[in-house]
């Protein structure tokens, strides 16, 4: 088994477990792990799938614009359009693995707070790397758009190394961390931080 379809097989995984969180409906969603630095090269899944029925050949591998790179065993499989965020934000980052998915806490907490989302005093941002008290978080918030430059510009912009998400206004989020357990990690506390400022928010209490 090659280095790509290993990498398949662990994207594959981590895309059925959001799947059957319902944060990866129908063939939304993508998932990224760094192959190289030097050049740039991630591993992405593809494009058009279920990524509840992902195999460890639904992947391919991209360079930092994601672009399909020629030197490997399917260079016809179709990347994600999006895999040209994930280079921008594993260029700067310097982040192993990025996921992203269409859970809908983060898109209903961006649209009530559309310049960024802040948290603080919550127990479960030790799990997101941040402080539980004294320290304000703030998740960017950026526009949509289906130039993954314009994105990855206003990504760029905003980008804080401390704080290792962005939420895509009306679209979703991207998380991303080490390797993909530690964004899995960042990414479930993040989901749960949002749906309480949502809820709290609903309730009168913050």
């Amino acid at each position: 088994m090659t280095a790509l379809d290993l990498a398949g097989r662990v994207l594959a995984a981590e895309a059925a477990r959001y799947t059957a969180m319902g944060w990866m409906r129908g063939t939304s969603g993508n998932l990224s792990v760094v192959a190289g630095r030097d050049p740039l090269r991630l591993i992405v899944t593809v494009s058009g799938r279920d990524k509840g029925e992902l195999s460890e050949q639904d992947v391919v591998l991209v360079d930092e614009e994601g672009v399909a790179v020629p030197d490997q065993p399917h260079p016809e499989r179709v990347p994600s359009a999006e895999a040209g965020l994930h280079g921008r934000i594993a260029a700067a980052s310097g982040a192993g693995a990025v996921v992203h998915v269409h859970a809908l806490a983060p898109v209903l907490a961006a649209e009530r707070s559309p310049t960024g989302v802040v948290l603080r005093d919550l127990e479960m941002l030790k799990g997101f790397g941040r402080a539980a008290h004294d320290d304000v978080v703030t998740i960017p918030v950026i526009p949509n758009s289906q130039d993954m430059k314009v994105l990855g510009d206003a990504f760029a912009a905003g980008f804080r190394p401390d704080t290792p998400a962005l939420i895509v206004a009306r679209h979703g989020i991207y998380v991303w961390g080490d390797d993909l357990h530690q964004a899995r990690h960042r990414l479930e506390c993040l989901e749960w931080l949002l749906r309480f400022t949502i809820d709290a928010h609903e309730r009168g209490t913050r």
